[in-house]
């Protein structure tokens, strides 16, 4: 006889320690993106006084599109849920899930070995486009451009709301950690904005070499990116079929 499972730890909110450390690892990984730290870092870059409020304006617009997509995508998840029942538990669902996390951790693998192509040109269209309009409405535009597009690659944020929707917590707790994870997402541009208010010029060698590394790497981040997601299923639909 099987000795009773031991009940699940939890914190305050009804998430547990292995929840938090995986939404806060991926919402790192999706504060690194082209939307979330190379546009902010253009910003920066950009000739006179570092301007808060373009910051402010970019960033709050990126982390509220995000918000509502998560908000959309958790409704969704709830409604798929009801209809599907008990879909989940079936061992065919692991097994899709397995072979999926297989093929994305693959490809990743694949992207990485092939030639270095140089910069997209989608980054220079992007940058020319910062340079080109500072005004408020044109930083709203540029953010939901970015984001819009990035949404065909938001495999972190994805498994981010499977995340949350797995956790036992209303849905004002999920909210509250959707938000969370939101503000960790531009929190890296809001610390190099700070830094860079406090320090003037003097950052700006650092940030043109992070800038430099970021774009060249463009194509082999998506490739990590897309290559941790699928470790991640991997792993999650292995200890479920073991």
């Amino acid at each position: 006889m099987r000795p009773p499972a031991r009940p699940r730890e939890t914190g305050p909110m009804d998430v547990s320690p292995a929840q938090l450390s995986t939404l806060l690892f991926l919402a790192l990984v999706d504060s690194t993106s082209v939307g979330t730290l190379v546009v902010p870092l253009w910003l920066l870059l950009a000739p006179g006084a570092t301007r808060v409020g373009r910051m402010a304006v970019y960033l709050g617009t990126v982390a509220t599109f995000y918000l509502g997509v998560g908000l959309l995508l958790l409704a969704g998840v709830d409604v798929a849920s009801g209809l599907a029942g008990g879909l989940a538990d079936q061992r065919w669902l692991r097994w899709v899930q397995l072979v999926a996390g297989a093929g994305l951790l693959g490809w990743a693998v694949l992207w990485t070995r092939r030639p270095d192509t140089g910069s997209p040109g989608r980054l220079r269209r992007w940058r020319e486009r910062v340079s080109a309009d500072s005004s408020a409405r044109g930083l709203v535009g540029l953010a939901l451009v970015v984001t819009v597009i990035e949404l065909a690659m938001m495999l972190p944020y994805l498994a981010a709301v499977g995340t949350i929707s797995a956790t036992d917590g209303s849905w004002p707790t999920r909210v509250l950690l959707l938000a969370a994870y939101c503000l960790v997402m531009v929190l890296p541009a809001l610390v190099l904005t700070a830094a860079r208010v406090a320090a003037r010029r003097r950052l700006d060698p650092l940030l043109v070499r992070v800038d430099g590394w970021i774009t060249r790497a463009a194509g082999e981040t998506t490739a990590w990116v897309v290559g941790i997601v699928g470790f991640l299923l991997l792993g999650d639909a292995y200890q479920a079929l073991s």
